[in-house]
């Protein structure tokens, strides 16, 4: 099946760019379709975990999470097809004074937004969740009841699904090689099949989204930056309903996959790939980093020690696109009618999916929200900031996923130049 002629084009197909077709079909946008390079959900989306942690550090990315959760648990009865959601319940673990300060701060935004959570202690966490074996070290954790995790495919197929159903069209096996333009205004895009006319395209290419950009003369930081996690064999009272669990001190979350543990992380040295070397027809590196894998399940062996009895599964290894200030790219591009991006994730892609085609429904509206102008790719537009600084930047967004208060995490500023921002 090829492109056809469209009034709206998305470009991508995992969780983002299959969300962000339902949504704007939902919308009433009646001539619009899908392309993916390969299969849907078949990159960066194939290798996430599906945690939603709704509790965070702002407000809005609260409320954010929480719609996401809305959906994914009402999805079958609202889009007709379900999202696979397992409410489990999450466990964030404070081990020290430092990390206990940083989820009373979580819980206190939790409350703003009116989600429900409760703090407890080291007993009632073993409680909670009887497969930490190990609860010695725990000072305190924040339990939120509503969180869970999605199959990232199922939940990828169920937005398509729902849009196909509405008109739109999902075209797979065709790869989009660039955008065309005429005087600033989109007017095609140019695949692998041909050229197809379209007045209007979602750029949601994941960790391709800024080579692909760039093909336009737009250089927006997208940088891929290495997330891993593995599956370990059957491990006695692990299952799909057991907590999910973050512990911020060791870089590690984990919560049960079928009878076996998913473990992963987020290290302090990452690894990126230097966006300027990335084109639409790169491949990204698939091997798995053993011994990151292994210092993730060393560290997460404190608290159940037989993580280091049993044998891996299956290893997964992705490339989600980061932003050097964190925050999502949504909305136009200035100077180029018709061309919007939904891209920059940051990890967040699978999770934040709904939320996000919810702020892209907004930024093409007549007046975007306030928080939503601050998601404009058109911060970093024109480019007065540096490749590398950029590239830098956006690793350290991912290697303090989990920060503490008070870390500094170098960003670029509205200026251009890469300054440390403290963690809030």
């Amino acid at each position: 099946m090829s492109p056809v002629d469209a009034q709206v084009t998305v470009i991508g197909g995992g969780a983002v760019g299959a969300a962000a077709t339902y949504y704007l079909a939902k919308a009433g946008y009646t001539d619009i379709q899908l392309v993916e390079a390969h299969h849907l959900a078949s990159a960066t989306t194939s290798q996430a975990a599906g945690l939603l942690g709704q509790a965070r550090t702002t407000l809005d990315r609260t409320r954010l999470s929480m719609a996401s959760a809305q959906l994914f648990r009402n999805m079958e009865r609202d889009v007709g097809y379900p999202s696979d959601w397992r409410e489990t319940g999450s466990l964030r673990i404070a081990l020290s004074d430092t990390s206990v300060a940083e989820i009373e701060l979580i819980a206190s935004v939790a409350a703003q937004a009116g989600l429900e959570f409760h703090l407890v202690d080291s007993a009632e966490t073993q409680r909670m969740c009887p497969t930490l074996e190990d609860v010695s070290a725990i000072r305190k954790s924040l339990w939120i009841p509503t969180d869970g995790y999605v199959q990232p495919h199922t939940l990828t197929q169920a937005y398509a699904a729902g849009a196909r159903d509405l008109g739109a069209r999902i075209i797979t096996n065709c790869r989009v090689l660039d955008v065309q333009l005429t005087q600033g205004q989109v007017t095609g895009i140019v695949t692998e099949d041909g050229v197809t006319s379209t007045e209007m395209v979602v750029n949601a290419a994941g960790p391709w989204a800024g080579a692909l950009a760039r093909q336009s003369g737009i250089e927006l930081p997208v940088v891929p930056v290495l997330h891993e996690y593995f599956v370990t064999d059957s491990v006695p009272g692990w299952h799909n309903g057991t907590p999910c669990l973050r512990i911020p001190e060791i870089q590690v979350y984990a919560r049960g996959e079928g009878e076996g543990i998913l473990c992963g992380g987020f290290e302090h040295a990452g690894t990126s790939l230097d966006p300027t070397t990335v084109d639409v027809r790169t491949q990204l590196p698939d091997d798995p980093h053993w011994d990151v894998l292994g210092q993730f399940a060393t560290a997460f062996a404190r608290f159940v020690p037989r993580v280091s009895d049993v044998g891996i599964r299956t290893a997964f290894r992705g490339w989600p696109g980061f932003t050097p200030d964190g925050r999502f790219l949504v909305g136009p591009v200035q100077g180029l009618r018709g061309y919007v991006m939904a891209a920059g994730c940051n990890a967040h892609g699978v999770s934040g999916s709904a939320g996000l085609a919810e702020h892209l429904l907004d930024s093409l509206s007549n007046n975007p929200s306030n928080y939503v102008q601050t998601l404009s790719p058109n911060r970093f537009l024109p480019r007065t900031w540096d490749w590398q600084d950029a590239q830098r930047a956006a690793q350290a967004i991912c290697e303090n996923y989990y920060p503490m208060p008070g870390t500094s995490i170098p960003r670029i500023s509205e200026g251009g130049r890469l300054a440390g921002a403290t963690y809030q």
